[in-house]
């Protein structure tokens, strides 16, 4: 069994390079991989497209690379908290490239799963349809979305094994597997590393074939992107 352990992020992410395609797991704050967005801005690096489901926050998350101005182009389904994106947006210094949430998910799968393209009904006669193929299918149209292709995925699990099996942990699955899938070159952070054997395989996710490089995680912050409590 191969093992795939690095020893941290930043040996993790040595060879991204200026220019490439990077998908990031999580939704809004939650399941992101903290350790892998520190180390990249750390990293004398720019011009990068980042496909992810937001932006993350001003000084948080995605949103520390857009501050460094690392990030070229932005492909994502929702970007509402963060300042800095909003401002490069509107200045011209970010291209963006917003997409409905089941087809930016489906996008992925179909990466993983081999597939050139996908069919959805999802943006049919609207922006997102500008310049793309429709066909009709028994009647309705559907528009040709094709799929990603990423140089590099970056995702997060609660527990993996040296062989990068992994476990995510509720919500903080969201993303994480389907661009596990689809990345040329996929690395997972985990806030657990175990040995094989030590996992139920009933439990898995993501199976290890999928990643190639794998590493435990250290300081993660787990922020709440916004906190509502209740009146005592």
């Amino acid at each position: 069994m191969i093992n795939k352990v690095v020893a941290n992020a930043d040996e993790a992410i040595q060879d991204i390079t200026s220019g490439m395609t990077l998908m990031l797991g999580g939704f809004g704050l939650c399941g992101i991989p903290e350790n892998c967005i520190n180390a990249l801005v750390n990293k004398d690096i720019d011009q990068l497209t980042c496909i992810s489901n937001n932006a993350g926050i001003d000084d948080f998350g995605i949103g520390l690379m857009l501050k460094k101005r690392q990030v070229k182009k932005m492909i994502s389904s929702y970007v509402g908290e963060n300042a800095e994106f909003e401002r490069q947006l509107l200045s011209g210094e970010l291209e963006v490239e917003l997409v409905p949430q089941g087809t930016l998910a489906t996008r992925c799968m179909a990466a993983g799963y081999g597939m050139p393209a996908i069919f959805t009904p999802a943006g049919v006669g609207t922006e997102v349809a500008e310049g793309k193929e429709t066909r009709n299918f028994n009647g309705k149209e559907y528009l040709m979305e094709m799929a990603f292709d990423a140089d590099f995925a970056l995702v997060k699990a609660w527990k993996g094994d040296t062989a990068g099996n992994l476990i995510f942990r509720s919500t903080a699955r969201n993303f994480n597997p389907v661009m596990a899938m689809a990345g040329k070159i996929t690395i997972a952070e985990v806030e657990h590393l175990v040995e094989i054997g030590d996992l139920d395989p009933d439990q898995i996710h993501t199976p290890g074939i999928y990643v190639h490089r794998i590493f435990e995680g250290k300081d993660y912050e787990k922020r709440i992107e916004q906190l509502t409590i209740r009146e005592k």
